[in-house]
């Protein structure tokens, strides 16, 4: 049994659990995982029993408990500061952590409008202009920070980071709607999509029984 717990919720629905869970394999440690659905008649009450917020993720490290992906993410750099979690540049690190809180504030049409559905392929939305916005501003975030930052790697900044894991969820909402990007907004989705971690995440999101309607039928 490993001293890290990660509690989720539904791997195809939870965007907020994927964000810790790819935060916790880019650690390369060991980590127990349980996996809470949501919405359904007694998920309040399992989650009452985990989270101080009634929500996932939240992560059990020894006496430590913490309820929110990007004070998981940043326990996590702290606790094992050799993972890479933030970039090594003061610059690149301030701009990373500048679009993580950016996804984690911003973009309120796309994520109420687009789902995260990862099983779905080319679903159909009703977003209007805001999402149009939301989806424009992530294309030139993406693109900026490639040609800025990006010349060692595949990723936002080279090498895989916190800002990827924020924005992962994205990267499937992308898949699961059919969005079309260019360039280095295009370069970079292939990546983040390709992640290793994230198809395994991927895997076990087509394998979930469950079904929440709430989503599917949005």
């Amino acid at each position: 049994m490993s001293d890290l717990h990660l509690y989720i919720g539904n791997k195809n629905y939870s965007s907020w659990s994927l964000r810790a869970w790819l935060a916790l394999k880019q650690t390369g440690v060991a980590f127990d995982e349980t996996v809470i659905p949501l919405y359904r008649d007694d998920s309040s009450a399992v989650l009452a029993q985990y989270s101080p917020s009634g929500r996932v993720p939240v992560l059990q490290h020894r006496d430590c408990t913490i309820w929110e992906s990007l004070a998981i993410g940043e326990y996590l750099a702290e606790l094992f500061p050799d993972a890479g979690l933030w970039p090594k540049e003061s610059c690149a690190r301030a701009t990373a952590r500048a679009v993580s809180n950016e996804m984690h504030a911003g973009f309120t049409a796309l994520r109420t409008h687009l789902p995260m559905d990862m099983r779905a392929r080319r679903r159909q939305h009703a977003g209007g202009e805001a999402v149009t916005k939301d989806i424009g501003r992530i294309i030139d975030l993406w693109s900026d920070c490639r040609q800025r930052f990006g010349e060692e790697g595949r990723f936002l900044f080279g090498a895989y980071s916190l800002a990827d894991a924020m924005y992962a969820p994205v990267v499937s909402r992308f898949i699961t709607y059919g969005i079309s990007v260019e360039g280095l907004a295009a370069e970079y989705l292939d990546a983040a999509w390709n992640w290793p971690a994230l198809q395994t995440w991927l895997g076990a999101a087509q394998a979930e029984p469950w079904v929440i309607e709430l989503y599917d039928n949005r």
